[in-house]
């Protein structure tokens, strides 16, 4: 009997098909082999007065492929459809099932959580019908973002050139243009602290001012925190000591947000990089015995882990750690969550960090690692710290101090190496009654800052939090606001690399336009409210045609009225004559910043740069010691500085502003393709060698045995 299995990725494929055997024959589809029509009426794929009825096309660079999987599927005798287990894995077995000319009954579908042997086998025991609820909240979620995205993006383009607009990304847009709003509307606040360092059997302590005359301290001028500082002078009773301890829970295994977000923060990576990094975990890599998939699938919104990784991971912990190691697992998911996978983790507590390393890059170490690092603490003890607070008074002034030691590690022992938490600031022993002399008394001057700008982390925190979109959007609809022009991400000062968002013109204008004209739809509730019937409809309570209709009911009057009320923005004119057809020159703005162009494009092609003021290189007095010229301090695009070779770009040659060389990467990957043609022709070489030498053997072999033959008659 020949099955045929149809999954998404080429990767995955392999993974599988090592574990089914000789009578599977694993392809992939590619992912999406077909979508929405650009084509009939107003190039929607949608007949919204034919009860929004889709049309759907085989995408142009899918032809070739369904024509395989179709032949593919003729000569099989069963076809299986094992897509993600999730809405789009489900709408995309869909579509195959379609085009495909499957029973609209048959029992399958396969879906599995992790790609393991033993999971993959008993998914295929249990194959099911395609759950239509989750089929007809797809294509709801796309009808709605394909109206969205063709009629606003339409509008957009012709009034304001703005490139598009779209249900979810113009919501993640409002979040950085609101921020950036607070922060040029707020105004600085003065306010005075005053602290003291004081010192006991050699070891130095800082306590702050808390309380003037049993009142919380707030001092907000220079008069006000001379007259307290004065009142400070002199010494001090400890009226207060009170000693206790303190417990920090252990974290929740990853969901797909968190896990974007800690690798954010703690890695580096953008969102798009950690997908990418994950999926191909998810997948399969090669650990030496084949494929093998190493974590659950990576898009999920559950915190939930199964019975037999909490019972493997807990003997784990309390044979490498001890059974004091052993905390209480409880999950605990939002009421958005699905719930429909586990969280993210490893496949086998088995596959270690140190065991995978040589097998893995070292960007999939480090996410891998994390991933177990943080699933193995969530099922480990509490942290227990013991505290001590101390209060310090002089004439009506308290002083407060506090520090902790830690008691017990607990999941700190694994976890700890991604904790940023300073919790150890331990004070000397004092007594009550005690009296002590402040060897140090400053007041301090401050102001208030405005709200911080959105990191990735952070926008995508603020995204999971107000239900906008689902995690497995966020990295996209990051890459699309960037890719159409209307944010930047790009280092919040000279003194850190942390990289914020910042919207540009377009970006704020685009922003005001939608807040002008579609408030009532274009907003954090509304989208969020969006999403809940998208579950609705996926668990069977709500029906496609009638959310689509609501919502059509109030988005398609407020398009007409942003018709006849939005102003049409002309760009605005160099002053110039276009030097190939003669039009006007205007300005205008892409990804990359602003830029001079013909007002007759598409017709007319032409376009340059606007010659902004640059900073001129800065001779340092020293030669290249590449090439002889002349080395200079640039400013590079973040606005640091380093030294650099003045015939760039024939010249490469830089080095940082503490002279350490630093190397292009181009020059880097250059370097590593010499070094591993290098390597290839070393290996080449031995195999040449060998091969002769082998011959030689042979022949003298040969010769041996006919002399001996020749002997013997």
């Amino acid at each position: 009997m020949k099955n045929l299995v149809i999954v998404e990725s080429p990767a995955k494929s392999k993974t599988i098909g090592k574990y089914l055997g000789p009578d599977y024959t694993v392809v992939s589809s590619k992912g999406h082999i077909r979508d929405l029509a650009i084509k009939g009426k107003e190039g929607l794929g949608v007949d919204i007065e034919d009860h929004f009825r889709p049309t759907y096309e085989i995408s142009k660079d899918k032809t070739d492929i369904v024509a395989d999987l179709r032949k593919e599927a003729k000569k099989a005798d069963y076809v299986y459809l094992a897509t993600d287990p999730d809405r789009e894995g489900e709408a995309i077995s869909w579509h195959l099932s379609q085009v495909l000319d499957l029973p609209e009954d048959a029992e399958d579908r396969v879906t599995f959580h992790e790609i393991t042997k033993n999971a993959v086998r008993d998914a295929f025991q249990q194959p099911r019908a395609i759950d239509m609820n989750l089929v007809h909240s797809q294509e709801t979620r796309r009808i709605l973002d394909r109206i969205i995205g063709f009629k606003l993006s339409k509008l957009l383009k012709t009034k304001i050139k703005s490139k598009s607009a779209g249900r979810v990304q113009s919501v993640a847009l409002k979040l950085i243009v609101e921020r950036e709003r607070e922060i040029q509307a707020f105004k600085p606040q003065e306010y005075w602290t005053i602290d003291a360092v004081f010192t006991k059997d050699g070891k130095d302590f800082k306590a702050s001012l808390a309380r003037v005359d049993g009142k919380k301290a707030e001092i907000h001028s220079q008069q006000e925190a001379e007259a307290v500082y004065n009142r400070c002078n002199g010494l001090f009773n400890v009226t207060a000591i009170k000693a206790g301890t303190r417990s920090r829970s252990q974290p929740l295994p990853f969901i797909t947000s968190t896990l974007q977000q800690e690798a954010s923060q703690k890695l580096g990576f953008a969102a798009k990089r950690t997908m990418s990094i994950a999926q191909r975990l998810y997948e399969g890599i090669d650990v030496g015995n084949g494929q093998e998939g190493l974590i659950t699938y990576m898009r999920t919104d559950s915190t939930r882990l199964s019975n037999v990784y909490i019972q493997a991971a807990r003997g784990v912990i309390e044979q490498e750690y001890g059974k004091q190691y052993l905390g209480y697992y409880h999950a605990k998911n939002d009421a958005n969550a699905q719930d429909a996978h586990e969280a993210i983790r490893p496949t086998s507590v088995a596959n270690t960090p140190e065991k995978l390393k040589p097998y893995l890059s070292q960007e999939q170490y480090k996410l891998y690692k994390m991933i177990y690092s943080r699933a193995m603490a969530s099922l480990m003890a509490k942290a227990e710290f013991d505290t001590m607070a101390l209060t310090l008074s002089r004439d009506g002034c308290d002083f407060t101090a506090s520090g902790s030691r830690l008691k017990f590690d607990g999941f700190l022992k694994v976890y700890g190496a991604y904790d940023t938490r300073k919790e150890d600031e331990i004070l000397p022993a004092l007594s009550e009654g005690e009296e002590m002399l402040p060897k140090d008394l400053k007041s301090n001057q401050h102001f208030t800052e405005p709200p911080a700008r959105y990191t990735e982390a952070k926008l995508i925190k603020a995204m999971e939090e107000e239900g906008i979109g689902r995690p497995s959007t966020y990295a996209m609809i990051i890459d699309t606001i960037q890719a159409r022009g209307y944010v930047t991400l790009e280092r919040a000062s000279e003194k850190t690399r942390t990289r914020v968002f910042r919207p540009t013109d377009q970006g704020v204008l685009t922003c005001e336009k939608l807040d002008e004209f579609f408030s009532g739809i274009i907003n954090v509730k509304y989208t969020a409210q969006m999403e809940s019937e998208l579950d609705e409809i996926a668990e069977g309570r709500s029906q496609e045609e009638e959310t689509l209709q609501a919502f059509w009911n109030k988005f398609n009057p407020l398009l007409q009225k942003a018709y006849e009320g939005m102003e049409k923005i002309q760009p605005e004119k160099v002053g110039e004559k276009c030097p190939v057809c003669g039009g006007e020159l205007v300005y205008r703005t892409s990804r990359y910043g602003k830029f001079i162009s013909c007002e007759n494009f598409p017709k007319c092609s032409y376009k340059r740069a606007i010659n902004a003021d640059k900073e001129k290189p800065e001779p340092i007095g020293r030669q290249c010691p590449d090439c002889g010229g002349e080395l200079v301090k640039r400013k590079n695009r973040y606005g640091s500085y380093f030294i650099g070779c003045a015939n760039y770009p024939k010249c490469h040659y830089m080095e940082n502003l503490e002279g350490q060389r630093i190397y292009a990467k181009a020059d880097r990957q250059a370097a590593k393709k010499t070094e591993k043609k290098t390597a290839v022709k070393k290996t080449a070489a031995k195999k040449t060698t060998a091969k002769k030498t082998a011959a030689k053997k042979t022949t003298a072999a040969r010769k041996s045995r006919t002399v001996k033959k020749e002997d013997a008659e």
